[in-house]
């Protein structure tokens, strides 16, 4: 009987983005445990902080993956983040109004941004960078309109919402040998839920398959029957709506809205996409990747944290060097795969 030897499949390039990333971050959150074990960064409660502490920008940057899969771009979730917070503060603060009647217009404004750029981006063609940067300065001008003062948010539903534990059946006793359960917040289920829909559309649905094949190959997809422009326009409808969500999520964490509110979390979202393994060309990504690229995130601010002698500014430093590096490593995966092709359909 002749025996057949098993052929050993090549490690995929998304598969190998993927694991650089986790193992990153493995590497990382292991060497703040053995160097700040005496400040608790060993403690499970920790880790689950990195969790609460970005929920937010977990279910903003899976919308910002979503679009960035198609070759596009969303530079406005900052914006409309911080205008989500402003117009929820001032209308239960300011008009009395209840918290559904607050998540209702939150969802909406991001909604509303996804509808508008949609159309401008899939059907009058615009450049996705242009559309979304008069989004950007359109949401934050939109937030001083509404009130240039801080509006701190003292409804009472509002922050049983925001303040609501949940306990988990493991956790660390203290020095006074008290059992201390860790926990997370309702926040960080949200999270994890749009996590795992996002994950389900992308690779279960036709809808997830189109959008990778129109950013691998926009013209091969127009051949294969695929309605682009559509596609496309949900996919930035997908982007708004989460950032609408993401926006409620940071306003349950920051209980207040105010015009410099989450500047700078669209670059967040942007750098986790990419470091989880998004390729700024379009056509590969994969939400898990996007998470741990938050995770990352949030390792690095929480040792620059611990630390307690650094900037705040260090945070931003090494997340820039972590994103030129991961674009780097993309364009050589990129011209590797372009060389490859070529050498294969040569003579």
């Amino acid at each position: 009987m002749r025996i057949i030897p098993l052929q050993r499949k090549n490690l995929s390039d998304t598969t190998f983005l993927l694991l650089v990333t986790i193992g990153l971050f493995a590497a990382m959150y292991a060497a703040g445990m053995i160097i700040f074990t005496n400040q608790g960064f060993a403690k499970p409660q920790m880790f689950l902080n990195l969790f609460i502490t970005n929920a937010s920008l977990i279910v903003i940057s899976c919308g910002l993956t979503v679009v960035m899969i198609t070759g596009g771009i969303d530079i406005s979730v900052g914006s409309v983040t911080a205008l989500v917070c402003m117009v929820a503060a001032y209308m239960m603060e300011k008009q009395g109004a209840s918290v559904y009647a607050a998540v209702s217009v939150s969802l909406g404004i991001g909604l509303a941004f996804g509808l508008a750029q949609g159309f401008l981006v899939s059907y009058l063609g615009i450049q996705p960078f242009i559309v979304t940067l008069a989004g950007m300065f359109f949401g934050r001008g939109m937030t001083a309109v509404i009130s240039k003062e801080m509006i701190s948010i003292k409804n009472e539903v509002f922050l049983a919402w925001a303040n609501y534990k949940i306990d988990l059946p493991f956790g660390t006793t203290n020095k006074k040998g008290v059992f201390q359960h860790a926990y997370i917040y309702p926040t960080v289920i949200a999270a994890l839920v749009i996590l795992i829909l996002v994950i389900i559309l992308l690779k279960r649905t036709k809808f997830g398959r189109a959008l990778y094949a129109i950013g691998g190959n926009q013209q091969s997809a127009l051949m294969m029957g695929l309605n682009v422009r559509r596609t496309r326009f949900f996919a930035y409808v997908l982007s708004g709506f989460l950032a609408g969500l993401g926006g409620f999520l940071f306003c349950l964490n920051s209980a207040a809205g105010f015009v410099e509110q989450a500047r700078g979390l669209e670059m967040d979202a942007v750098s986790s996409s990419v470091i989880g393994g998004t390729l700024l060309s379009g056509g590969v990504g994969n939400p898990i990747g996007t998470l741990f690229g938050v995770l990352i995130k949030g390792t690095i601010s929480s040792l620059i944290t611990t630390q307690g002698s650094l900037s705040s500014w260090w945070v931003r430093i090494a997340l820039s060097a972590l994103l030129c590096f991961f674009i780097v490593l993309q364009s050589v995966i990129t011209s590797r795969k372009r060389k490859t092709k070529s050498g294969s359909s040569g003579p």
